[in-house]
């Protein structure tokens, strides 16, 4: 019997490209690979790539070039959103062997096996990305060595704002059918997981493009249903998507979580219009105080960009004011780069570098700020948190997510992972939050 050649995956970027990757190697796996053990040096490497930012092109090619030089016999392949906006420059690097665009990673087994070793040159197969029309369903896998679940309902993106490269990488919006996703979710709980966050790239357009048409609240309000899901997440979703119904089926359900994520962006009406986004700061501002009074100890996170394009010192400030005002609990920053091809890399009038690095400074203090004064404010309080699977290297301690996105540090059984326990918080410390064990649910 021939071995099987073992397979590794690599992964930058966000949420969305780490459960990609768990796809990936369960394609590999079904198709007879298998997947490489720690320092097992792989047969087959495969890079999953980001593009959001320069820094993260810059990331990619960092680490292709790692592998390339530590594992040099492994059949190199790179795939995802670099892939996909600059297939020619990956494929200059030495020892890239496959290059392979979002779609065509779905077939990357059989690519692999067609190739058959290394290339002397590689090849590179990547298609027209705004022709994809569908979401196809991976095999199923176990979340290995995970604690949380996540669920790709969606992929792509309808919007073109100024700054981003998303739908060059990624396509149109595209929905996965709505029985597929509650099966996955409804399999995740029977293989022991409780909390479910449903990811994508811009899932508040989720069920526009099926037919029948659906939508996020529908499908919400399906999920929450399912037997045994304690907690369910949604990842990022524009304001321009809250409808009523939305509101509704999030802030009247006890299954879904505490925990919501507003992309911002900029707290300038102008900048907002230079960023073609789709609501301005009153709608934003709206929102969030809605959504905060309806769910009590609401974690809310946040995006911003420092130093677009035509960003004055008055519209910084009135971002500064914004996120200040609002009861966000935890901001994402982002120092404005170029990304090729889209409408704020034309403009001339970039802000210094000098000044976007101040900008970020500032912004990412207040958000420790704002993360800080959240947290300690939950002194006192007993909340439920979910076990994760690995302690925290330096106390020792289990990590439990609370439903509003805190880790807390305690103490417990070694057995307590993936399972819900009340856990009292005692301190706040300005990186690390603290809590004392009270009981365990069944």
């Amino acid at each position: 019997m021939i071995a099987a050649l073992t397979v590794a995956v690599s992964t930058l970027g966000c949420r969305l490209n780490q459960v990609e990757s768990q796809e990936l190697l369960a394609r590999f796996s079904s198709s007879g690979f298998r997947p490489a053990a720690a320092g097992e040096r792989a047969q087959v490497h495969v890079v999953n790539t980001c593009t959001v930012t320069g820094r993260a092109d810059y990331s990619d090619r960092q680490m292709i070039r790692r592998i390339a030089r530590d594992n040099p016999g492994a059949l190199l392949v790179v795939t995802g959103c670099y892939a996909q906006t600059d297939a020619e420059a990956i494929a200059r690097i030495p020892g890239v062997d496959l290059v392979a665009g979002q779609q065509e990673k779905y077939r990357l087994p059989e690519l692999v096996l067609a190739a058959g070793g290394k290339r002397a040159q590689p090849d590179v197969l990547v298609g027209d990305i705004g022709a994809a029309r569908e979401v196809p369903i991976a095999p199923f896998v176990r979340v290995t060595g995970r604690s949380r679940a996540f669920v790709k309902i969606q992929d792509g993106c309808q919007h073109r704002c100024a700054f981003c490269i998303v739908p060059a990488a990624r396509g149109r919006s595209r929905s996965q059918d709505p029985k597929v996703v509650l099966d996955q979710v409804e399999t995740l709980v029977g293989l022991g997981y409780r909390e479910v966050t449903l990811t994508g790239v811009d899932i508040g357009h989720y069920g526009r493009d099926l037919l029948p048409r659906t939508s996020l609240a529908s499908l919400v309000g399906r999920l929450v249903e399912a037997p045994g899901l304690r907690w369910l997440r949604l990842s990022s979703v524009l304001p321009a998507y809250w409808s009523e119904e939305l509101i509704g089926v999030v802030t009247g359900s006890a299954v879904v979580a505490p925990h919501l994520h507003l992309p911002l962006q900029s707290g300038s009406d102008r900048v907002l219009r230079l960023m073609r986004r789709p609501y301005n700061a009153a709608m934003y501002r709206a929102l969030v105080e809605r959504l905060a009074a309806a769910m009590p100890g609401l974690g809310l996170g946040a995006d911003v960009i420092a130093g677009h394009p035509g960003e004055a010192n008055e519209d910084f400030a009135a971002t500064l004011d914004l996120v200040e005002a609002l009861p966000i609990t935890y901001l994402h920053v982002f120092s404005y780069s170029d990304r090729r091809g889209t409408e704020a890399a034309r403009r001339r009038d970039h802000v210094p570098a000098p000044v976007i690095r101040e900008r970020s400074a500032r912004l990412r203090a207040l958000g420790r700020e704002k993360h800080f004064a959240f947290r300690r404010g939950l002194v006192g309080s007993r909340l439920r948190v979910l076990a994760l699977a690995e302690r925290d290297r330096r106390t020792g301690f289990l990590t439990g997510l609370t439903g509003n996105y805190v880790e807390v540090l305690f103490d417990g059984p070694p057995d307590l992972a993936r399972r819900f326990a009340r856990v009292r918080i005692t301190a706040a410390g300005t990186t690390q939050t603290f809590g004392t064990l009270e009981d365990i649910e069944a």
